[in-house]
């Protein structure tokens, strides 16, 4: 593959915390559901479960919705933001200039092979781009519109240490919190954004 971007030392930290957890390396963002069951909860964006904003309006429900839960998990700490990117093993990426444009700041961390289709002509190859900074209320927002509009699909907000993980998509966030109490908690002080289904999705 030409052009393929180098990991950036400057994650190693991070390589090594994400290591300490399970599983040992990358999961794609979705997943984060089901490898952190115990201390997961999902968040609707919108009143209804209303998938996608029609109107300014909406857009300042769902973006109060993401900042709350990011505050709540974020303020006055510094935060890892990280995007992903995707491609056939053989081809360019295929949001390289969406994804840049939108999260400048983020450089190489590290890469996934998704090879679990038996057809090698389904085999991806995920980029992980992330940058560390400290959290401050709208700093994502136009990142978190292309994700409710599902045109850059799979962040996620870590703290430092990886405890606390903010996986927004189109529609909701996926957020994973220290202990199944904290988890509680929080889902109790937004139970008006929760999901009807039985499960939580």
């Amino acid at each position: 593959m030409s052009d393929t971007p180098l990991p950036d030392p400057a994650h190693e930290r991070l390589t090594r915390l994400w290591q300490a957890h399970r599983p040992a390396g990358p999961v794609l963002p979705w997943e984060l559901k089901t490898v952190y069951r115990d201390r997961w909860v999902r968040f609707h964006s919108l009143p209804e479960s209303k998938r996608y904003a029609e109107d300014e309006a909406e857009y300042a429900v769902l973006l109060n919705r993401y900042n709350a839960v990011l505050d709540e998990l974020f303020a006055g700490c510094e935060a890892y933001v990280v995007t992903t990117d995707w491609a056939d093993p053989s081809e360019p990426t295929a949001y390289s200039a969406h994804r840049t444009a939108l999260h400048p700041e983020g450089t190489m961390w590290t890469t996934l092979d998704d090879t679990d289709d038996p057809d090698p002509d389904f085999h991806t190859r995920w980029y992980y781009y992330a940058d560390r900074r400290p959290w401050r209320r709208g700093c994502l927002d136009p990142l978190l519109r292309a994700v409710a509009d599902d045109t850059l699909p799979g962040i996620f907000v870590t703290d430092t240490e990886f405890t606390r993980i903010h996986h927004p998509y189109d529609g909701g966030a996926d957020v994973v919190l220290a202990t199944s109490e904290e988890r509680d908690r929080m889902r109790d002080r937004h139970s008006s954004w929760l999901s009807t289904h039985p499960s939580g999705y």
